[in-house]
């Protein structure tokens, strides 16, 4: 067996993962001499680049001194948990990444609490020591209390420390500053002498996880794992215990057509995989995440994952508007159902709902993001869709109702304190700790219902003109805390159909605030913008200039219009109401009102009091 060790990435986002990755793959000669090497290589996905984030979680391989070393990148955003218990499933042992000026931030909280619930022994490094504002020391002891306060044990907490500048390739054990002729050897020495060698039994049947799901154009779908015990053959009928299987029933067999191990960061083919190897194989159409591929002698199924609950729905449905169907591809509810079914393959975080109308699917999601990410996802390939108002998952515990509650860590400028505190007291948040920060800002933690945090990162974004940090993961379970305040106005919704024009627009500026500039086309029940009084505006926004002879200087002045507030997808979930969705199309992001004609909206109104 080959020496071998599987090692998982985590961090708070943007501590530099991906970036410490991309750096492992040249200090080990993985990118060939001739290739070109794109800057944060694990982040795949266009919204990845985009956003500057990971959303799913990917392996490469590296191999030091004789010894192949697997390294799984994990997402850094509480709303993509589910993709870091998996990848935790697939490795032995984790580097734990800490900015050397930030230090351990909410979701290094989350990412370490979920390691040590599987007793993995983490490495930590701390990363950008070459930043102005580097405090490495008060950093180090920020993680050690961090380990104390998740109970660590005391052989977590003897853990290595190494100072880096991923960025630069360049490492160091200890703390101080990575000379300049230093490389990454001090971080490959600490892996091999610190991370444990996976303890499968080769000789054991066969039995492995399935972590991830993948699908490709020639070989349909792929299921990727480790191999707890015994051999993976190519060739070999292996049996697929099912989430269904029950011991003395007959499981599914099939034979492994194909079989792949990561080298590098492509796949490749090979005859053979041990226990502690990771593998890629086809030939499954029934593979779901969770089931284990067993021996056909022996079927013994490996417990299975668990991941939290999600804690968000919201509604996809068919696009009704009269627009339907002017930019997409995909138009039908058949093309939005097998797609989302597709997206629950390998996203075990999302859950589908069935709504009693077969052009309306609830789905229900971990976070904001994530789902903003899935409707991005399904826009850029060509979908229109509507979709409406994110809402939290209740349950009742005791006959009582329950709410999902999210602990929340806000970095701010010191002017901006009052405005997040004065925010948080409506939408029912608690602060629990007010902490100064470097360089004139201030931390501030706290609790709030998850209902109450819809549309709070727009507005903070707003108020401190883009300058704050927030982050958020779900805390647990609360006593449904009542009834939370609108403090948006009424919607001014279009009478008509047609093309906008500045005059209509001119005459109703005093009104409120447009999300529409003159020249674009409008259709009745969609929303132009937002008034100041509560109920709804309905306004005529293609109304044009009344033709006559009449010249005065004053008459022909140009229209001065204010700039309108584009909205994006996330400020336009937020900012909908219960009888509004948002209409997504590949071009366009629009506002519509449910029943588009008013009279329909008043018969609505009257039913629903």
């Amino acid at each position: 067996m080959t020496q071998l060790r599987n090692i998982a990435l985590v961090a708070h986002v943007d501590h530099g993962k991906t970036t410490l990755v991309d750096a492992l793959l040249r200090a080990t000669g993985t990118f060939a001499a001739h290739q070109a090497v794109v800057d944060r290589v694990m982040d795949s996905n266009d919204q990845e680049r985009e956003r500057g984030i990971t959303i799913l979680a990917k392996a490469a391989s590296i191999t030091w001194k004789g010894t192949k070393i697997n390294l799984v990148d994990t997402p850094g955003h509480a709303d993509f948990g589910g993709e870091v218990e998996r990848a935790l499933t697939m490795v032995d042992g984790v580097l734990l990444l800490v900015d050397a000026a930030e230090g351990p931030l909410p979701q290094t909280r989350y990412v370490l609490q979920k390691a040590l619930a599987l007793d993995l022994p983490a490495i930590v490094i701390i990363n950008k020591v070459d930043r102005g504002d580097a405090r490495p020391e008060e950093v180090l002891d920020e993680v050690y209390q961090l380990f104390i306060d998740l109970d660590a044990g005391d052989h977590h907490i003897d853990f290595q420390v190494i100072s880096a500048v991923a960025r630069e390739g360049r490492s160091m054990r200890g703390i101080g500053m990575p000379g300049p002729d230093e490389d990454l050897s001090a971080l490959l020495d600490t892996i091999l002498e610190t991370i444990p060698a996976p303890q499968g039994d080769p000789t054991a049947p066969l039995q492995a996880m399935v972590t991830t799901l993948d699908a490709s154009e020639y070989l349909g779908r792929l299921a990727i794992g480790r191999v707890v015990n015994g051999v993976m053959r190519r060739g070999d009928t292996v049996a697929l215990l099912e989430e269904e299987f029950a011991e003395g029933q007959p499981p599914l067999k099939r034979r492994l057509s194909q079989l792949m191990a990561f080298e590098g960061v492509s796949r490749n083919e090979v005859q053979e995989l041990s226990a502690g190897d990771l593998f890629v194989v086809a030939g499954f159409p029934e593979v779901e995440i969770g089931d284990t591929i067993a021996s056909v002698e022996s079927p013994v199924a490996l417990p299975r994952l668990m991941v939290d609950e999600p804690v968000l729905r919201m509604t996809f449905g068919v696009n009704t508007s009269p627009f339907a169907g002017k930019d997409g591809k995909y138009l039908t509810s058949r093309h939005l159902v097998e797609r989302l079914e597709k997206e629950l393959l390998g996203n075990v975080s999302i859950k589908l709902f069935d709504t009693g109308s077969p052009d309306i699917i609830e789905v229900a999601g971990r976070g904001e993001l994530q789902l903003a990410v899935l409707i991005e996802s399904m826009r850029r390939e060509g979908y229109e869709l509507q979709v409406s108002r994110p809402e939290v998952i209740t349950k009742e515990v005791n006959g009582k109702r329950f709410e999902p509650q999210e602990r929340g860590v806000c970095d701010v400028p010191d002017e901006h304190v009052g405005t997040v505190t004065q925010e948080l007291a409506p939408r029912k948040g608690r602060v629990t700790d007010l902490r100064p920060g470097d360089a004139g800002r201030t931390i501030v933690t706290f609790e709030c219902p998850s209902r109450g945090l819809i549309g709070f990162r727009s507005l903070l974004m707003t108020v401190t003109r883009g300058t704050a940090l927030l982050h958020q993961h779900h805390l647990g379970w609360m006593a449904w805390s009542g009834e939370m305040p609108d403090s948006r106005g009424g919607a001014m919704v279009a009478d008509r159909i047609g093309q906008s024009t500045g005059y209509a627009l001119d005459k109703l500026q005093l009104s409120g605030q447009f999300f529409i500039a003159p020249g674009e086309q409008v259709y009745e029940g969609m929303v132009v913008g937002e008034c100041a009084r509560e109920d709804e505006m309905v306004v005529n926004a293609v109304r044009p200039k009344e033709k006559n002879n009449i010249r005065t200087h004053s008459h022909d002045d140009a229209v001065k219009l204010p700039t309108p507030r584009i909205h994006s997808l996330e400020t336009a979930i937020e900012w909908i109401a219960d009888d509004e969705l948002v209409e997504v199309t590949p071009k366009n992001i629009r506002i519509r009102k449910k029943h588009l004609a008013l009279e329909d909206r008043r018969k609505a109104n009257k039913k629903s009091k």
